[in-house]
């Protein structure tokens, strides 16, 4: 399995994820579970198939975790979907999907299929897949904020603000629930940079803005726990968009930080 074969296998689950997303908007529960489930296992399957051509997990570049975000964010949308019933998940999380598909259909990033010594520790696969499922849920709760950010620049009644007060339920489940992952993918990388630099922690600029990144989504958290007077919901929305502009320097633009070019040991990406 090799690059040329991905838009035959991610088209096809593109297309089956926005029937599911379809379905979910006309309530039509079996045909969600369905398209959607047939969708992630084809796109599941292209993912293995790489894995075993290269003979090693395809976690290396940059082209190579976007596929696993475009994975998980279908499966973090039927997730919220099955568990909370927001109808438009789906077709968030697809719209988010194509996204990061069509980038490697421009942008595929070929490498060989030899990993440094870095890399080939058990727990390298586990800490990056998990960070993945976690970007997921904080990519689909940053999209829910967003919409909650435009409803509430409309004028208001009591319906959109029931609606405002759902969606920021939401946010807060997935927030919680992506800090629970991002938790354990941090824990899965000290263990694997123990085995392969042979300390837990090194504040690498990557280590960094991973602590950066944490830490927002800590506070937001506890932000949110605050009496209901005391807290702002716009205020808070915003600092979630911070949070995950804070996500997105730890996860690729730190590559191109000054201070990471050719000392930071996690730009072994980069040609």
């Amino acid at each position: 399995m090799t690059w040329t074969h991905f838009p035959y296998f991610a088209l096809p689950a593109v297309l089956l994820w926005a029937l599911g997303a379809w379905s979910a908007f006309r309530e039509r529960k079996a045909m969600t579970w369905c398209f959607t489930l047939v969708g992630i296992f084809l796109f599941l399957t292209y993912i293995t198939g790489m894995w075993l051509s290269l003979e090693r997990p395809p976690l290396r570049t940059m082209g190579e975790t976007r596929l696993w975000y475009s994975f998980f964010l279908p499966v973090a949308g039927l997730i919220v979907w099955s568990r909370w019933s927001y109808r438009w998940i789906l077709g968030f999380s697809t719209l988010l999907s194509l996204v990061f598909i069509c980038v490697n259909l421009f942008k595929p990033e070929i490498h060989s299929t030899t990993l440094m010594p870095a890399l080939q520790s058990p727990w390298f696969a586990p800490h990056v897949i998990v960070y993945m499922f976690c970007y997921a849920l904080f990519g689909a709760a940053t999209c829910v904020a967003l919409f909650c950010l435009y409803k509430a620049r409309r004028p208001d009644h009591c319906r959109k603000e029931d609606e405002l007060s759902h969606s920021i339920d939401l946010i807060d489940n997935l927030v919680c629930v992506g800090l629970s992952f991002m938790t354990f993918g941090m824990l899965f990388g000290a263990l694997w940079a123990k085995e392969a630099w042979g300390t837990y922690w090194a504040w690498d600029p990557k280590e960094t803005w991973a602590a950066i990144t944490w830490l927002c989504y800590l506070v937001y958290i506890h932000w949110r726990r605050l009496p209901s007077q005391a807290v702002s919901r716009k205020l808070s929305l915003w600092f979630l968009l911070f949070s995950f502009a804070c996500l997105q320097m730890c996860w690729w633009g730190i590559n191109y930080l000054p201070s990471a070019q050719g000392k930071s040991v996690h730009t072994y990406n980069i040609k």
